[in-house]
């Protein structure tokens, strides 16, 4: 028989802890257990909801990976891509990779009677996924893209669309400029709004016809700007772009979308700040109410401690039945704090109660990650952190003398 834990569930069972010092004690201890397990749940998940979000956004809209010509510079005009050197069908081969979409883009203004906006004319071919795309679409459908002949259609952003009033089958010009040529005119129609929430892409991307690039850009029947590579999962990006750089040729490069948008996935790495300073702060919280759970407790049963040394008990085993006392004292906080924590966290998921603005986060509303993983580490880091924490304080015991700790009163 496990003495220490024998007699520990004994302590947790009595009928005398519902009538002394001991249960407001132990209420307060399981408080701060279930608001520090509350707390660290929806920091972890909406920290880490909110990165997985954007990345995703990020990924969908423009693919993890693209890769690019050498000859390309800092402007929003393509540079021709060299297809030679790209070994297309090795990549789609690869296990990560879910697709492979060709593009160019172009800079340009849409312009109106009473207005203009300045933006990046994104080319696709009818290799473009529209079934991916379709999550940012909040009305109308993307462009029909043929093999023969030019589709005058073109997908354009919320902000775009209200910005120069423009809804879906309206038509609006726009003018593309090239060096030393004259300007470049194009007559399109609104077949589709969408939103991603991102601002910048949010305030310059529409999608149409990637001959209406090639042609703005004086490029050949089949010359492509890039290529955009999604993959099944956003987080593998960093594992599969060696093997993709190895497989498109010295005349281009391979970029990830982490690199595209820098400005956007510095601010997304904040939260791993934030979440790492709140769950510190919150785990100081809990082992201080529970360090002093543990030594009101002691001194609340010096009685039962004299007792314990007279039968014969050493200082180890008392410990021991004290910090698995006070554990056990954790457990319905842990229970409880789970409960709320994933049940608010399921009300977001499901109803997106929180609201933010995405000029600022980059996500209309509050995203939500559950993954069980973190769940149970949370509760178990907690109960680790707790039970090591106790062991200094515990040493309390060691000091009391059996003679003395049978008078006490």
């Amino acid at each position: 028989m496990n003495f220490p834990l024998y007699f520990s569930r004994k302590i947790a069972a009595s009928k005398d802890n519902k009538n002394n010092l001991s249960r407001i004690i132990v209420f307060i201890g399981r408080l701060s257990v279930a608001l520090g397990i509350i707390v660290s749940l929806i920091t972890v998940s909406t920290g880490l909801g909110s990165k997985k979000a954007i990345k995703s956004s990020l990924g969908d809209f423009s693919g993890e990976i693209t890769v690019k010509s050498t000859q390309s510079n800092s402007s929003y005009n393509s540079s021709a891509l060299n297809l030679k050197d790209i070994k297309v069908n090795q990549i789609l081969a690869l296990p990560d990779v879910d697709g492979v979409e060709k593009f160019i883009t172009t800079n340009g203004i849409l312009r109106t009677d009473s207005s203009f906006a300045g933006i990046i004319f994104k080319g696709v071919d009818s290799g473009f996924d529209s079934l991916r795309f379709k999550k940012f679409l909040i009305s109308g459908t993307t462009p029909k893209i043929k093999e023969k002949g030019y589709s005058n259609d073109i997908v354009i952003s919320q902000k775009i669309a209200n910005d120069l009033h423009k809804k879906l089958n309206d038509s609006i010009v726009a003018i593309f400029s090239k060096e030393d040529q004259k300007p470049i005119y194009r007559k399109f129609r609104v077949c589709g709004i969408y939103k991603t929430d991102i601002k910048m892409i949010d305030d310059l991307y529409i999608i149409g016809d990637i001959k209406h690039a090639r042609k703005i850009l004086n490029f050949g029947n089949h010359a492509v700007g890039g290529l955009e590579i999604f993959l099944s999962n956003v987080d593998r990006t960093d594992r599969v772009y060696p093997n993709i750089e190895s497989l498109i040729g010295y005349k281009n490069y391979a970029q990830k979308i982490t690199e595209q948008f820098p400005q956007i996935v510095d601010w997304v790495n904040i939260f791993d700040t934030n979440i790492a300073l709140i769950i510190a702060i919150m785990l100081i919280v809990v082992v201080i109410n529970i360090i002093m759970v543990l030594l009101i407790l002691i001194i609340e049963r010096t009685n039962s401690i004299g007792m314990l040394k007279t039968l014969g008990a050493n200082n180890h085993q008392i410990r021991a039945i004290f910090i698995n006392y006070t554990l056990m004292i954790m457990i319905p906080g842990l229970l409880a704090g789970n409960i709320i924590g994933i049940s608010l966290l399921l009300l977001q998921r499901f109803f997106g109660i929180i609201k933010l603005n995405p000029e600022n986060y980059y996500v209309s509303e509050v995203p939500v990650d559950l993954n069980p993983v973190y769940i149970v580490g949370i509760s178990a880091g907690i109960l680790l952190v707790s039970a090591i924490a106790l062991i200094l304080p515990s040493y309390l015991i060691s000091k009391i003398s059996p003679v003395k700790a049978i008078k006490y009163n």
